[in-house]
């Protein structure tokens, strides 16, 4: 019988690489929560309706993409392929309204779309997502994407930009709705059969389309961003002045629609050249009706998620190193040596410095060499001799200088070698 591999767009992360991912969910960590934001936790599996009707039914998501069948009972479940209309439909069951001062939320987890594996973009795929409720003020939007180009900052990204638009709210979106109908169907022949189709369904989804001779033809589309209402042109503008008094820098794309109907308003995407066509790297934006529309309470929202494999295969091209590297390597010689040795190890571990052994019995030279692809600084040889002394051999594997510690004193010269950066 032959092996049983993986399912096709769903990896293993294997221990050589998901240092990445405990430095990128660390830094994420540690940010959202100075800003105020609490972890939730949501489950993969959702009811199908909570997608169709948040993400709406002729997304791509929701048409093509979602894993989605019916359990023993015949319900219909789907993988979770987002995690916002997740977090909304928590805040909703289980009242966390009743807290004015619960509303900001972070989740990170595997999502799941059923689509053509490619660099950067997988069937199962990990999002870092965070959302907002009950604050329309613009500042909140600036506060959102000015966290988020820190964020990325703190990993040490470089090369990304911030793009931003507004989708207006519904009424002036109806009514850009009607314009935008009209000019596709002018141009109607000249469209790919998936934007024929939305031009019926859903017209703004057009902006998505790939296809070089749509994006072409949509060359001469009115703009909804020229036409969105006073109320809504305000609020973009408060946003702008925002960003700018927060030193962030930003790109208006008046063609930047996002993938999900609840979008409203506030939408933002940060942007790579270095991933070819999958460019995006995180993005989000306001859904002030999708509470209600969810049968919860009419609170605004704003959330934004960023697609933890994009970033991660970024900060491997840009070498931004995050693996911890063990600091020391304990090299013993002899039966006598290598219970003291692996006692020593013990005890160095407790203490909060990363340190390996090799229990083999190996000679010195193997020892060595294991330690040089470990890429250790320090190594302390212990055999016959320094059990005698009561000290070890303490080698600086970058100087080459060796010294004699003795067993009790070693933290403490480990210690003071790391921060005087010996």
């Amino acid at each position: 019988m032959g092996t049983i591999p993986a399912i096709k767009g769903m990896n293993d992360l294997l221990p050589d690489q998901i240092h990445w991912w405990q430095k990128l969910e660390s830094v994420a960590r540690e940010l959202l929560e100075t800003f105020g934001y609490r972890e939730l936790r949501t489950p993969l599996l959702e009811k199908t309706e909570l997608f169709a009707r948040s993400i709406g039914e002729s997304t791509d998501i929701v048409e093509k993409e979602m894993y989605t069948f019916a359990d023993l009972s015949g319900q219909l479940l789907t993988l979770r392929p987002e995690a916002t209309a997740s977090v909304v439909r928590a805040f909703i069951q289980h009242n966390l309204q009743a807290d004015p001062l619960v509303r900001k939320f972070y989740t990170m987890g595997p999502m799941f779309r059923h689509e053509r594996p490619q660099k950067g973009r997988y069937r199962q795929f990990h999002q870092i997502d965070a959302e907002v409720f009950g604050i329309d003020d613009p500042m909140l939007d600036a506060e959102i994407m000015y966290m988020l180009r820190l964020l990325l900052e703190r990993i040490g990204l470089r090369g990304v930009v911030l793009h931003i638009n507004s989708l207006g709210c519904p009424q002036c979106r109806a009514e850009y709705r009607v314009e935008l109908k009209d000019f596709l169907a002018r141009e109607a022949l000249g469209f790919c059969p998936d934007c024929q189709r939305r031009r019926h369904t859903n017209a703004l989804r057009v902006f998505d389309c790939k296809v070089e001779r749509c994006r072409e033809l949509l060359v001469e589309a009115p703009m909804l961003l020229d036409r969105i209402c006073p109320g809504c042109a305000q609020h973009f503008a408060q946003v702008r002045q925002s960003l700018d008094q927060l030193h962030t820098s930003y790109h208006i794309d008046a063609r930047m629609v996002r993938g999900l109907d609840y979008y409203t308003r506030t939408t933002f995407e940060v942007v790579t050249d270095q991933l070819g066509a999958q460019n995006a790297v995180g993005g989000g934006g306001r859904y002030d009706g999708l509470m209600k529309d969810l049968g919860g309470p009419d609170l605004p929202g704003i959330g934004f998620a960023m697609g933890m494999e994009r970033l991660i295969l970024l900060l491997q091209q840009q070498d931004v190193g995050s693996r911890r590297q063990p600091m020391l390597f304990v090299a013993a010689l002899g039966d006598a040596a290598r219970p003291r040795a692996f006692v020593l190890t013990q005890e160095l571990r407790a203490e909060g410095l990363a340190t390996e052994m090799d229990y083999g019995g190996a000679s010195l030279k193997s020892q060595m060499r294991k330690a040089d692809k470990l890429q250790v600084r320090f190594v302390a040889i212990l055999g016959d001799e320094e059990m005698t002394r009561g000290a070890l051999q303490l080698r600086d594997m970058v100087t080459k200088i060796q010294e004699s510690v003795p067993f009790e004193q070693v933290p403490q010269v480990l210690m003071r070698k790391i921060r005087e950066g010996a």
